[in-house]
């Protein structure tokens, strides 16, 4: 399988590689491959002209933006496509700078370390850690072209044994000049190195937009397929923290894992829609003098008529003057000028569906791992349940920048959203109940988004019916650009919300043959602050927040010891269970975080330091440092070849790190009735060479080259990949 998408993957590069020589013979219109464009102004469609002999440049140009769930705002985005620094880190589970913990293998689950960039609990919480391959609409990049884009790209680590891969095809064209289609699959898979540790995950999407003065209109659907193998993690961490407590040397595969064939199976599809209708009117646009139209010139206006009718009035300059001012007048009556549409207002609706079915299986289940079983056989286990939303938004918008008087825009919004959940129940059968919830909110947001100077918004919803009555949110941001100095800008930014959420449904439900809950819940009352200050020329950036969480809801383990020794930390002393806990009072988070950039010629280095500090470490444990440092050489060869050299440090101090629950595929806190395991203090270093040739990637990396006995662990019993080699490269195509 894996050596036939490499084949097809070169084939296609080869393909198009081949046809951009017969065709790229010249300069292009825009001399960087990010160039951008106004998305109302672009003019080139699926072809090129090929009714003349003379061959033609092909533009290369793509303007990028994402789009807003609740009311399909389109927000301005980098291309990431074309991005040269840091592409090494773009295929690392854990990310750019190692902050996630993970399972250890390429697009496992993860749970961010730092407790201000993680997302709240969705309705659909098992495809919540697969936030590395399932990015979601928020991270979707719609694409205005000047010629048909398509961007392939490939990444490799390990052989056929343990090796895992990665293929990725982006295509973006417009069909006019104020529309366009596309698509993007996505195929990744893990075999691992540590036993029953491969996962695969695929994923499809198309989109396309049209974006007329009046009408607007953006269609997106989405559809993904992953399976994880679960291994329950290794049998015994000494394997890794003493190996040579043993007579013999192990390889990550001679390690015994606690668990095999069992897996966790998600099937979700998005499906997505958002159109507005824009009130306005066509408004003339002044030009400048040396931009108006002039009348032609006598000659080329008598010009237009007969030979015979030239000569005639050729011989009378009477008439002559007079056929001249009619035909001046006519040119001016049929001068079309130039015209702007300004919209006031917007009428807007906004359709979404998310579909999940989810299931967990295992035909080998230990005796004793588990602390219950509700129903079933042990060792053909097939837990199932599916969830489905489906949210209807209904807006009216005042639009910013109409009229002088208009500094902000201004809407109002009424939302209707139905879910349906189904789970096993158990009566003189096993049976499947389904759930169903309905909530009615309203809401508005005022918004400044023009000028250069300040921006901000501010957008509140309060459930007025329905299963979350009384839920509420109030959330503000804020940025400010002043200059400082006459080559310098400092951006000042800050972010504020108040939330008060009824926790989501599988938090008050779930049922299988492991794990049962139902149950009462209070709301989680939220308060954040964080305020950050960037210096662009000093390359300086430091943010701090502080969080008051009431009633903090999350996952805890509840496991149960069946061994003899009670100082044990073995998966196999104990039986294993998850629980919904909610901590009664509040828990505040503080974070720091500082990220300097230096650079001296061409050295560079890249820091960020992330100080964190939680008040009650048993409901929310973090790690009060993360550390990321990238030192590494950037030069141009024969002003062409970017390179860039170098090596990177990641590393966190030691923390009771969450455990991970297999039977639910989530992250949960460690049982504190039991001995706890700390992970931590322990740096990863990795060396890279990044290559970037005109519209091509390519990186070769050899990650955690300082392998060997320690505290490599992500999580609980969950071992660091040992030295693996790493190689990728992405191609952009404008054809």
């Amino acid at each position: 399988m894996t050596k036939s998408l490499l084949i097809i993957l070169i084939s296609c590069i080869s393909t198009c590689a081949f046809s951009q020589v017969l065709t790229d013979t010249g300069d292009s219109y825009y001399s960087e491959e990010g160039g951008s464009i106004d998305a109302g102004n672009n003019h080139f469609s699926w072809g090129r002209d090929t009714t003349k002999n003379k061959r033609k440049d092909i533009p290369v140009g793509v303007h990028q933006w994402t789009v807003e769930e609740r009311l399909g705002t389109i927000v301005e985005a980098e291309n990431t496509d074309t991005a040269v620094h840091a592409f090494q880190f773009w295929n690392s589970t854990d990310g750019k700078n190692g902050e996630y913990t993970i399972l250890g293998n390429l697009g496992s689950p993860r749970l961010s370390r730092v407790f201000f960039h993680r997302n709240e609990a969705s309705q659909l919480i098992f495809i919540d850690p697969y936030n590395f391959f399932i990015g979601g609409l928020k991270d979707f990049r719609f694409s205005n072209t000047l010629s048909p884009l398509t961007n392939l790209a490939y990444h490799k680590v390990g052989n056929r044994v343990n090796g895992q891969e990665r293929v990725r095809a982006y295509f973006a064209s417009n069909i006019d000049k104020q529309s366009g289609i596309g698509f993007k699959l996505d195929y990744l898979y893990g075999r691992g190195y540590y036993n029953a540790q491969a996962n695969s995950q695929f994923g499809g999407t198309v989109f396309g937009y049209y974006l007329g003065d009046r009408y607007n209109i953006h269609a997106w659907i989405d559809a993904n397929h992953s399976k994880t193998s679960e291994n329950g993690g290794i049998e015994d961490d000494i394997y890794i923290t003493d190996p040579q407590s043993f007579p013999q040397s192990y390889t990550s595969k001679d390690i015994p894992t606690t668990l095999t064939d069992t897996w966790n199976r998600n099937d979700n599809q998005t499906y997505y829609l958002t159109h507005r209708f824009n009130i306005g009117s066509y408004h003339e646009i002044v030009l400048p003098d040396s931009l108006q139209p002039k009348v032609p010139e006598d000659s080329e206006l008598l010009s237009q008529l007969t030979d015979s009718i030239q000569q005639i009035l050729a011989a009378d300059t009477v008439r002559q003057a007079l056929v001249l001012d009619s035909l001046r007048t006519d040119w001016e009556n049929n001068l079309v000028k130039p015209q702007e549409f300004i919209p006031v207002g917007a009428i807007i609706h906004t359709f979404q569906l998310d579909n999940l079915h989810h299931t967990y299986y295992s035909y080998d289940t230990p005796s004793g791992y588990y602390t219950n079983f509700f129903y079933g056989t042990l060792n053909n286990v097939h837990d199932q349940t599916n969830a489905m939303q489906i949210r209807n938004t209904l807006a009216l918008a005042l639009l910013e920048g109409f009229n002088k008087w208009a500094a902000m825009g201004v809407t109002l919004f009424a939302t209707h959203q139905f879910r349906s959940f189904t789970l096993p129940e158990i009566g003189d059968t096993v049976y499947s109940r389904t759930y169903h919830e309905q909530d009615i909110s309203v809401g508005g947001e005022i918004s400044r988004t023009q000028g250069t100077l300040i921006h901000y918004n501010v957008n509140g919803e309060v459930v007025l019916l329905g299963e979350d009555v009384g839920q509420f949110q109030v959330d503000g941001k804020l940025n400010l650009n002043f200059p400082l100095g006459k080559k310098d800008t400092v951006s000042l930014e800050a972010h504020a919300y108040v939330k008060n959420l009824n926790p989501s449904f599988y938090f008050r439900h779930y049922h299988s043959q492991f794990e049962w809950w139902d149950n009462d819940l209070s709301d989680e009352f939220k308060t954040r602050i964080e305020g950050s200050l960037e210096v662009k020329r000093t390359r300086t950036k430091l943010t701090v927040g502080v969080e008051n969480i009431k009633n903090y809801t999350y996952f805890g383990m509840r496991n149960t010891l069946t061994g003899t020794d009670s100082t044990s930390v073995l998966a196999a002393d104990y039986s294993h269970s998850v629980a919904v806990r909610q901590k009664s009072g509040s828990v505040q988070v503080f974070m720091a975080a500082l990220q300097q950039d230096f650079k001296l010629g061409p050295l560079h280095l890249d820091t960020e330091v992330t100080y964190q500090t939680s008040s009650d470490q048993s409901a929310l444990p973090l790690p009060k440092l993360n550390l990321y440092g990238n030192l590494y050489l950037g030069f141009c060869i024969a002003h062409v070849l970017n390179v860039e050299l170098g090596a990177d440090c990641r590393y966190f101090t030691s923390y009771y790190a969450p455990d991970y629950s297999v039977a639910i595929g989530q992250y949960a806190v460690q049982d504190a009735s039991n001995p706890r395991v700390k992970v931590g203090n322990y740096p990863v270093l990795s060396a890279y060479l990044n290559l970037h040739l005109k519209h091509c990637r390519v990186y070769g990396a050899v990650q955690h080259f300082n392998a060997g006995s320690g505290n490599m662990f992500w999580a609980p019993h969950y071992a660091m990949d040992p030295l693996t080699i790493h190689f990728g490269v992405s191609w952009n195509f404008f054809n």
